[in-house]
């Protein structure tokens, strides 16, 4: 008796971050592809982040979301450092405010 050939039931997991179309920040053209010093000062200005440092921190990990699988390990890599850049100077503003 042949065997039919099943199916996989994994389906495709749906990105959130697909779905989204907000506009509200307008971080310079071609930031995310500079280094992870210059990504987390200018993510850290009040130009690009009125609104804080939390608010450059959002727009760095929407971005490495958004990317998904086709950013190089590389670029995440360095992104990842940016964030972790980011981290440290919002840590230090809390430590400062908290003073």
């Amino acid at each position: 008796m042949p065997t039919a050939k099943t199916k996989s039931k994994t389906k495709t997991k749906k990105r959130w971050v697909a779905k989204v179309t907000t506009d509200s920040t307008h971080p310079p053209e071609g930031l995310f592809n500079k280094d992870a010093a210059t990504v987390a000062r200018t993510l850290a200005s009040k130009k690009v982040s009125p609104k804080g440092l939390g608010s450059g921190m959002r727009m760095l990990t929407y971005f490495i979301n958004r990317a998904g699988r086709n950013l190089p390990a590389t670029r995440r890599h360095e992104l990842e450092r940016a964030k972790k850049l980011l981290s440290q100077r919002i840590q230090k503003e809390k430590s400062r405010k908290a003073a």
